[in-house]
Order: C-alpha cells, then sequence, then structure tokens
C-alpha cells in the first residue's frame, strides 16, 4: 500500500509534492487523518484542500461515529473557487459524527469562519 512519512515541524512543500505525484499517475489515492482525532484543534489544516484544488481531484470524507458504531462516507464533491463554504459543508459533515472523545470533535468549529 506504501506510506510517505510526513515531518511537520519543517516546510517541505508537501502539498506541491503530492500535486506532483497526482499529476504523474493515472490511478492515485491518499488518505489522511482528520485533525481532532487525538486532541481538541481550534482550526483545521488546509493541506488536504490545497492538494485536491490543486489536482483537480474530488475530496471523500469518512467519518466514523462512536456511540452509533457507524462509517459515513461523503459523495465525493471537487472544491469550488468559495473555500470557506467548502470548509462549512467540510465542518458539517464531521460535526455529525461524535467520536470516543466528544470534546475533541468538530462541532465547536461551525462557529469559525470556516
Amino acid at each position: 500500500m506504501g506510506g510517505i512519512p510526513v515531518k511537520r515541524d519543517t516546510s517541505n512543500n508537501m502539498v506541491k509534492q503530492v500535486v506532483d505525484l497526482f499529476n504523474q499517475t493515472d490511478n492515485l489515492v491518499i488518505a489522511l487523518s482528520p485533525e481532532g482525532t487525538r486532541k481538541k484543534t481550534e482550526r483545521l489544516r488546509t493541506g488536504f484542500y490545497h492538494i485536491a484544488s490543486e489536482a483537480k481531484v474530488p475530496i471523500v470524507m469518512a467519518a466514523m461515529d462512536y456511540n452509533e458504531k457507524k462509517l459515513t462516507v461523503s459523495n465525493p464533491f471537487f472544491t469550488t473557487e468559495d473555500e470557506i463554504k467548502d470548509f462549512r459543508f467540510i465542518i458539517d459533515f464531521f460535526s455529525k459524527a461524535e467520536g470516543k472523545f466528544p470534546k475533541n470533535g468538530f462541532a465547536h468549529l461551525k462557529k469559525s469562519p470556516f
């Protein structure tokens, strides 16, 4: 399946590197875990969004609801010119699922600019 380690403490132009990978292959799927899986976050990182936008590939979201024991998968969607609207859509999708530690979820992000 392959994996690519990412050093998150330094700037290494990872968005461009992944966009280049998409442009060099006909069949590439990447999976990223969202913020808030281990600790509460006050904002989402945006790299995944910029990768999808620049590579012109769809985003498919998957949310696991701990209480319901249910996995919800979104339809693929392409980014638009309205980044704020897109992020509100993403946050709304994930905020409906409750994790094992609900305080780490996305519900509080619904009040953010995106």
